[in-house]
């Protein structure tokens, strides 16, 4: 049987039905992710013996009536920076290639504890683009592709979870998101991305690259497998002081009478690539019975990304600080990641604190505006996925527009899905965002599942042999 497109939802379907068998999944998860992955630089390490140890005992729990959840017997990947005991944990970059922990992180954890099979760990861009990368060969893997067309980039920083999602070389994967790596490549892919409100998901065993910003969050083929995975892997942890205490419930189908109070940022379908601006006018249209559309709202006016690029450049600094004292940002692949953590130390204490504070007011603010609402709308991306071989600077020629969300929600640390909308230049995918308020996952996921149950995008495959 051909499970690669199947969705986590449909996997549990055949495994509760005995048509297939954890390990059957998990073989076949593996195969394909030493077959193709390569294809598309997805992939830094099989974990072949755990994956098939681990779906033995899904098979044996299952065989006893011992039914764990949704996820159980189900395959994942998990971007590169999360610690998984026994393998390495490489950070994209070759300085850390050998790296090691004892543990596991407590995202892999709670996924165990769920039945889920770790089948690999997936490639990513080196320090999650913590050096200021300006290519897509910024990973000892090499760039990341999007299987709907290998000549352009799959997405960062979470290039591998985006691309072998996309490939079905795993039915959902774990990524992170500190200014856009998870919705970016679920954009470029053509897959469906979920960042969750900042705190909502343990980091402990997670890379940091800006510990007051960095969120861990799934990508897969719906925004219902997405909010199955985030309900597995939500909550507390006493190893992570900035976890919160709240959980998160797969939210019931929406009522068919309920409505979304919608707001359209101004401008953003204004001077984008056309494509990219119809299929988000087109996905409106689809959900017409549903939402009350509010037109070119303008966020408040502060400065979100003047903020974020401090907190970041400090906090990255501080957290990769081995590799500038010691010379080893020279082994980087990305020429200019070699020097690009150095001007970061030049950030004084109190420019670092005058961000954190200057954040306090913009979440506030943010969230005022928030509450109007019950979500944001906008095209994830202004293009679809940037040619492999192009500096990002250069960009796509002719796309000055748009609307920045991406930056201010993640500087305060609210929710946001990507979801596919359509086709656009080359053939390459376009993404539909939803925003709503800090811990409102369930509004976006709820969007999210309309729209999906009224398309077909997100059952596209790209063109595999």
């Amino acid at each position: 049987m051909d499970f690669a497109f199947l969705s986590v939802v449909e996997l549990g379907g055949l495994l509760r039905q005995r048509k297939t068998s954890a390990t059957e999944l998990a073989t076949y998860c593996l195969d394909r992710l030493e077959r193709l992955g390569p294809r598309f630089n997805a992939v830094v390490t099989v974990s072949r013996e755990r994956a098939l140890a681990e779906a033995a005992e899904a098979d044996r729990e299952i065989r006893q009536g011992k039914w764990r959840g949704a996820l159980h017997g189900i395959p994942y990947g998990v971007k590169d920076l999360l610690a998984a005991k026994g393998y390495p944990t490489t950070w994209g970059a070759e300085p850390y290639r050998q790296q090691t922990f004892d543990s596991d992180a407590t995202v892999v954890e709670r996924l165990g504890a769920a039945g889920a099979v770790l089948v690999g760990k997936l490639a990513m861009v080196e320090l999650a683009g913590g050096m200021g990368y300006n290519q897509a060969n910024a990973s000892f893997t090499g760039p990341g592709r999007t299987p709907w067309n290998p000549e352009y980039w799959s997405g960062g920083s979470s290039s591998g979870p985006g691309a072998a999602v996309a490939a079905g070389l795993v039915p959902f994967a774990i990524g992170s998101e500190t200014s856009g790596s998870i919705l970016t490549p679920a954009a470029y892919c053509g897959v469906t991305g979920l960042r969750p409100t900042y705190g909502l998901v343990s980091r402990h065993g997670a890379m940091a690259l800006a510990w007051t910003m960095d969120k861990l969050g799934p990508l897969g083929r719906s925004a219902e497998d997405c909010a199955i995975v985030l309900a597995a892997i939500a909550g507390r942890d006493a190893k992570d002081p900035s976890s919160v205490a709240r959980g998160f419930q797969v939210p019931s189908a929406p009522n068919a009478k309920q409505r979304f109070r919608v707001a359209i940022p101004k401008g953003a379908d204004k001077d984008i690539q056309p494509e990219v601006a119809a299929n988000f006018r087109a996905a409106l249209k689809v959900l017409a019975d549903r939402i009350d559309v509010v037109e070119d709202v303008e966020l408040p006016d502060l400065p979100y990304g003047a903020v974020a690029g401090m907190i970041i450049a400090a906090e990255g600094a501080c957290a990769f600080d081995d590799l500038l004292k010691d010379g080893r940002l020279s082994q980087l692949t990305a020429p200019e990641d070699r020097m690009g953590g150095y001007p970061a130390l030049a950030v004084s204490a109190p420019d670092y604190l005058r961000a954190l504070r200057v954040r306090r007011p913009m979440q506030r603010a943010l969230d005022d505006f928030l509450k109007q609402f019950d979500v944001l709308a906008v095209p994830t991306r202004t293009t679809v996925a940037t040619p492999i071989g192009k500096p990002f600077r250069e960009g796509w020629p002719g796309v000055t527009g748009g609307a920045n969300v991406i930056g201010p929600s993640n500087v305060v640390g609210v929710p946001g899905i990507s979801i596919p909308n359509g086709f656009g230049v080359q053939g390459l995918p376009t993404g539909l965002s939803f925003v709503a308020r800090a811990f409102d996952e369930a509004k976006i996921v709820a969007l999210g599942r309309v729209y999906q149950s009224r398309t077909d995008w997100h059952t596209r495959r790209p063109p595999i042999t």
